[in-house]
């Protein structure tokens, strides 16, 4: 498979910038694969395509505020600092993204807040806008993190070109978002209101929680034409025996697995035992998953519509073949489906 089989015209129009008003009022394709039929319905009837006992699988990651505005040193710059990972909690060091980033160099230092209470010195070049920077913060581990958190910003992906809004704090995160890592959102998640997922309980719908902390690796630029030679970012990956147990209970009874998103993919194939059942794994993966390959775990998913030349993309045409996905995508645009974080939704049976 190559880059070029994944690009398609996707009107501008149709990147949501905002929201539906009601979560589970997005609106849902849902793709059969048995018989290539494509149905148009509301998020809210996903409700009608489980049965008791089949299992949803969500992703419990929880986005903070990474993204932090500071001015440099003497010369009073304004600077986004984007944080990726905390690298060390003793020493206070950061993965960051700095924009713009010719301007930042080793030694330089950074003043965050209106009372400048926050600084970092710039300890390390590690991409051409990667820096490893070290916070400086009179105070405890716990009263850092509450700074970091009170001066930093949603971090709505950079195609939303509004301005970040009170809504989006909450609106940005699922309603079962518990683990803070991510820098952004697991998107299918999103959809999801506590109505929904009350009367899937009442209907005998089991959950299983995996944590994968999503990295800006997720949205990197797919730059190599082979596919084989693309390099994902490792992410954190958390599968507790709870999970573990509820899954493989449903593999067993042969229920319907549902992936609650690409991030969930990505965690359940990257611990598969040699007799297709789940593993716990606490720790790292770099998978990349495009066409062909064979899924163990999950038998159906739930996604937005990702843009052209993603690995998001590429890994839905994994799953429910590359002809049906352009037929679908194709249906969206004409239907006028919104697109990416914000957008709509996809289920995959």
């Amino acid at each position: 498979m190559k880059l070029s089989n994944f690009n398609f015209n996707l009107p501008a129009e149709l990147l949501a910038e905002y929201p539906a008003p009601n979560r589970d009022e997005a609106r849902l394709m849902v793709l059969n694969r048995a018989d290539h039929s494509i149905e148009h319905k509301m998020f809210k009837d996903l409700i009608d395509y489980f049965e008791e006992e089949d299992v949803l699988v969500l992703n419990n990651t929880k986005v903070f505020p990474a993204r932090l505005f500071g001015n440099k040193e003497k010369t009073g710059a304004r600077i986004e600092v984007f944080l990726l990972r905390e690298l060390n909690p003793e020493t206070r060091l950061w993965d960051v993204l700095v924009d713009p980033a010719r301007k930042i160099r080793i030694g330089n230092k950074l003043y965050f807040g209106e009372d400048e209470s926050l600084v970092a010195e710039v300890i390390d070049n590690t991409t051409s806008r990667g820096r490893t920077l070290r916070f400086l913060f009179d105070g405890s581990y716990e009263e850092f993190r509450n700074k970091l958190t009170e001066l930093g910003e949603t971090p709505l992906p950079k195609y939303i070109k509004r301005e970040v809004e009170p809504e989006d704090a909450e609106r940005y995160q699922t309603i079962f978002a518990k683990e803070e890592g991510a820098v952004a959102a697991p998107t299918a998640g999103l959809h999801f209101s506590k109505h929904l997922l009350k009367r899937l309980e009442i209907k005998g719908v089991n959950f299983a929680e995996v944590t994968l902390h999503v990295g800006l690796g997720t949205f990197s630029p797919v730059e190599v034409e082979d596919l084989s030679k693309h390099k994902m970012d490792s992410e954190e990956i958390i599968i507790p025996q709870k999970a573990v147990d509820t899954i493989n209970t449903g593999i067993v009874q042969k229920r319907r697995i549902c992936s609650v998103g690409t991030t969930v993919m990505r965690a359940l194939e990257s611990s598969v035992s040699s007799n297709n059942t789940l593993n716990a794994y606490s720790g790292w993966t770099n998978k990349f998953i495009f066409p062909p390959y064979d899924f163990s775990i999950a038998n159906s998913m739930v996604t937005n519509f990702h843009t052209p030349k993603s690995t998001l993309l590429m890994m839905v045409a994994a799953f429910a073949g590359h002809e049906f996905i352009k037929e679908a995508y194709a249906e969206a645009i004409k239907e006028k489906y919104r697109f990416y974080t914000y957008g709509d939704a996809m289920l995959i049976i």
